[in-house]
């Protein structure tokens, strides 16, 4: 559970961004800071996630506050969307998945044998890097090509984190009732 909650920013910038998009980048940022500041204080270490979520947002609040005001919000969603995915891909590449931090944390996990627990969480890291892609694919779409309804990219964003968080809390849980049979 502690792996959603990393990715409560980006969660509440999609939800929030069709409302405004200063709001959700801002809301986004103090999410990215809470969570950051929590996860801080409760094991003294700083994760991937958690770090690159507060840096992205606070660069995307502050540059489209003060530097480019204009920037559009099909340009922000595939800024963020491309940031993470690279954020999360190339940890994965080089075999070290980004939601090992989080699962280490887990007593329930802390027991399993190294091959299950590798496995289960580069694919639970793998789920989230496609989603993220998948949604950086869908927005950049819209980005580039103007015509194309935002609407669309939100769906295919929606149902991206739907899926990414659904894999996240069930795919553990059913690896951990095949370990013990």
């Amino acid at each position: 559970m502690n792996l959603v909650a990393g990715f409560a920013p980006f969660i509440l910038f999609t939800i929030l961004s069709r409302l405004s998009v200063d709001l959700a980048l801002w809301t986004a940022f103090a999410t990215a800071f809470v969570v950051t500041i929590r996860d801080f204080v409760e094991s003294p270490s700083l994760r991937l996630l958690d770090i690159g979520s507060l840096v992205l947002f606070a660069l995307l609040a502050l540059g489209r506050g003060f530097l480019d005001p204009n920037l559009s919000l099909a340009a922000v969603r595939f800024i963020a969307a491309l940031s993470l995915f690279l954020l999360l891909g190339l940890p994965l590449l080089l075999g070290r998945p980004f939601s090992v931090d989080y699962a280490r944390l887990d007593p329930r996990e802390a027991g399993w044998p190294a091959a299950l627990f590798l496995r289960v969480n580069f694919l639970v890291s793998a789920a989230w890097t496609a989603a993220f892609g998948a949604m950086a694919i869908a927005d950049g779409a819209v980005t580039f090509d103007t015509g194309l309804p935002l609407y669309g990219s939100i769906a295919i964003s929606l149902v991206a984190l739907a899926a990414a968080i659904t894999f996240t809390l069930r795919y553990p849980a059913l690896a951990a009732k095949r370990l013990n049979g």
